[in-house]
């Protein structure tokens, strides 16, 4: 590259000598590749330093350069050598052109940022916010329109050629794809395990009502009777009866724990987030509880479809992703428990 632009400057320095003394030739090749030089050790040297060039910079690079070409041109005797001297001062720019890109590229390789395409996304974003505030404060109506679309012409310049918002989007798509295949696998290869039910027999497992006598009512002691039982064994205790069922055995009430479901405020302090609302925004941690919540709402658990049907039912909002994600989570929670 320096080789290109040291003969593109001593071709036009011959090129203007033949036509003018060379002093003449020496100032022209001064003031074109030599100030071109100047501009391309700027350009290299913010490029190095990981910094924007200013556009002064940019536009100097070409047009002194073509300064040079129309100085040659206008030197050239005939008409073919007016095309050799024109483009012959073009070796400097594009010498300079070339080490500011490749200095560039290994600005980015090494440091893993662009400052040229950050400071164009900037000004991109700058630009938008403008024209989407004028296009919803600003007294004029063809004013506002004007911004309306223009804000729309520079939203699809947003993330161009942004080599590292390309890498986020796609590491951001891989963890999706990823999250939904987990889910959709785990959904389809998902087995309800029934607890196997014995046959019933009727001299072991019959099951009948719990009976509850019907006893006569007490009667009213009288002015010489005792207490309502009177029958007392020899150490005056008193016995009671056997309760006994219809076919005379001995019948034992059967007692059934009863179950509290968990409440949704309790599995969102459990969780230690707050309740979550029907209809208003939830955060990821509050779709997990929602999630897990409705999932065990029944007997036996419901499946992937089937909680996110129930949170649809339910009126609570989140987005399809957010909801894989959180059930993701879930599961991961109850394979490897606290």
């Amino acid at each position: 590259m320096l080789a290109t632009g040291a003969a593109g400057g001593y071709g036009t320095y011959s090129n203007i000598k033949g036509a003018y003394n060379s002093g003449t030739a020496l100032g022209a090749v001064a003031a074109g590749e030599g100030a071109t030089a100047v501009l391309a050790l700027v350009l290299l040297g913010l490029t190095m330093l990981g910094q924007s060039s200013p556009a002064v910079v940019r536009a100097g690079l070409w047009a002194l350069p073509t300064a040079a070409s129309a100085m040659s041109a206008v030197a050239a005797p005939d008409g073919p050598r007016t095309v050799i001297y024109a483009i012959t001062p073009l070796g400097m720019s594009v010498s300079a052109e070339g080490m500011a890109f490749l200095a560039r590229r290994i600005v980015v390789h090494v440091d893993g940022r662009d400052a040229e395409a950050e400071a164009r996304a900037a000004a991109v974003v700058q630009a938008l916010a403008y024209h989407r505030a004028r296009a919803t404060n600003h007294p004029d109506k063809k004013i506002r329109k004007r911004s309306d679309r223009a804000s729309w012409r520079l939203a699809r310049k947003v993330g161009t050629a942004d080599t590292t918002l390309g890498a986020r989007l796609l590491d951001v798509q891989r963890e999706r794809i990823t999250t939904g295949a987990d889910v959709a696998l785990g959904d389809m290869f998902a087995i309800t395990v029934t607890p196997p039910t014995a046959p019933v027999t009727a001299g072991r497992d019959a099951v009948t009502a719990a009976v509850t006598p019907a006893l006569p009512p007490a009667p009213e002691p009288g002015a010489g009777e005792g207490t309502v039982t009177d029958e007392r064994d020899g150490e005056d205790t008193q016995v009671n009866d056997t309760l006994t069922g219809l076919d005379g055995e001995r019948v034992t009430p059967a007692v059934t724990p009863a179950v509290t479901p968990v409440t949704l405020d309790q599995l969102a302090a459990i969780a230690g987030v707050s309740t979550p609302l029907i209809g208003e925004p939830l955060t990821d941690e509050q779709i997990v509880v929602v999630l897990r919540y409705l999932r065990y709402s029944d007997d036996p658990p419901l499946s992937y479809r089937q909680t996110v049907a129930a949170f649809r039912e339910s009126g609570f909002t989140g987005g399809e992703a957010r909801i894989r994600s959180a059930w993701a989570t879930l599961m991961a929670q109850e394979e490897s428990p606290r």
